[in-house]
């Protein structure tokens, strides 16, 4: 899926080789600072690199328009914008950018149930909580049904026995569908538990990368 070589980018990120196995359950790990977010934005070109070489499916980044990109690589942020309206509004929101056909209720509901946030599609996102704000987006992203999801830190907002559900869903959803998902976590239990493929990641650098 997705291969780096010699990638750098400031002073953040300075990794030698990177292998992303596709159709995986890929989990990122390492303390805060890292470069786990920064390596995540290179996925789906948020931001580039100052030098190295990143693939996609054999395929130079360098040369996939990032508009085509990010509708094959999806990323959900730490703080994920909500925006103002329904829950419905908001599952609908990233089909539209995505110039994408609109989802009918029913399909709305299932992902709602997906990512347990037990809300009616026409309840006011004002008042949510942080934790359902980000199941929300979650769903959000999920319906995008793109080739590949990027998650930062998905659960951080949850309490354990709900992140344990939450990522739970993703990776069934994620394997049933062929998808390659991966996801920064804090959580070494859920890498444990969940992951194919572990990355670990220290002061910039992958100190280490392997199949679980």
């Amino acid at each position: 899926m997705f291969f780096i070589k010699n990638v750098r980018y400031k002073s953040i990120l300075d990794i030698e080789n990177l292998i992303i196995p596709d159709h995986k359950i890929t989990c990122i790990v390492g303390e805060s600072g890292s470069g786990k977010t920064t390596l995540l934005k290179l996925f789906n070109k948020m931001i580039s690199s100052d030098g190295g070489e990143i693939l996609y499916n054999e395929q130079s980044l360098a040369n996939i328009n990032a508009i085509t990109l990010r509708r094959k690589v999806v990323m959900l942020s730490q703080n994920p914008s909500i925006f103002k309206g329904s829950i419905r509004d908001n599952l609908l929101i990233g089909l539209k950018f995505a110039e994408k056909s609109l989802a009918a209720d029913d399909k709305l509901y299932e992902i709602l149930k997906m990512v347990h946030l037990n809300k009616g599609l026409d309840e006011d996102t004002e008042n949510m909580s942080g934790g359902e704000k980000q199941r929300l987006a979650l769903g959000r992203v999920l319906l995008l049904d793109p080739e590949c999801f990027l998650l930062d830190e998905p659960s951080s907002a949850l309490d354990e026995d709900t992140e344990h559900l939450i990522i739970e869903k993703i990776v069934q959803y994620s394997k049933a569908n062929n998808k390659t998902l991966i996801m920064v976590t804090h959580s070494k239990k859920a890498a444990d538990t969940f992951a194919d493929y572990i990355v670990e990641m220290r002061n910039g650098r992958v100190i280490s990368q392997r199949e679980v």
